[in-house]
């Protein structure tokens, strides 16, 4: 069983479950916006996307970004994903990930997008 995230309940009153796919793109999403430090048995986990958010915008922003997002997506999603192609760019106040990769255990390649922006 997979747990949905956001936590959440179902109509049942239950815990809300997900199926594989959508539990690997909640759990991408988790490690691309949770801040190094954020959680306290695992302070080296988490991306620290949020933190260049606000970071001046620039394309060597946006590359630095991309090099360590891999770089998460590697050490702590790498023997769940494949990742096939990480585009990072950055426009005025929106800061934009695109990332296509594989699901190892069922082989299907999604292409998701990932989107912050400024207040």
């Amino acid at each position: 069983m997979n747990m949905d995230y956001p936590f959440h309940f179902d109509p049942r009153g239950r815990t809300a479950d997900t199926g594989d796919d959508d539990h690997v793109r909640d759990m991408i999403e988790q490690l691309l916006f949770t801040s190094p430090g954020e959680r306290v048995n695992r302070p080296d986990f988490g991306s620290g996307l949020l933190q260049l958010v606000f970071a001046p915008n620039s394309p060597e922003l946006a590359a630095a970004l991309q090099f360590t997002l891999q770089a998460a997506l590697q050490r702590w999603l790498g023997d769940v994903i494949d990742v096939g192609k990480l585009d990072v760019s950055s426009e005025d106040a929106t800061l934009r990930v695109e990332l296509s990769y594989t699901v190892r255990a069922s082989g299907d390649t999604h292409n998701d997008s990932f989107v912050r922006s400024l207040p």
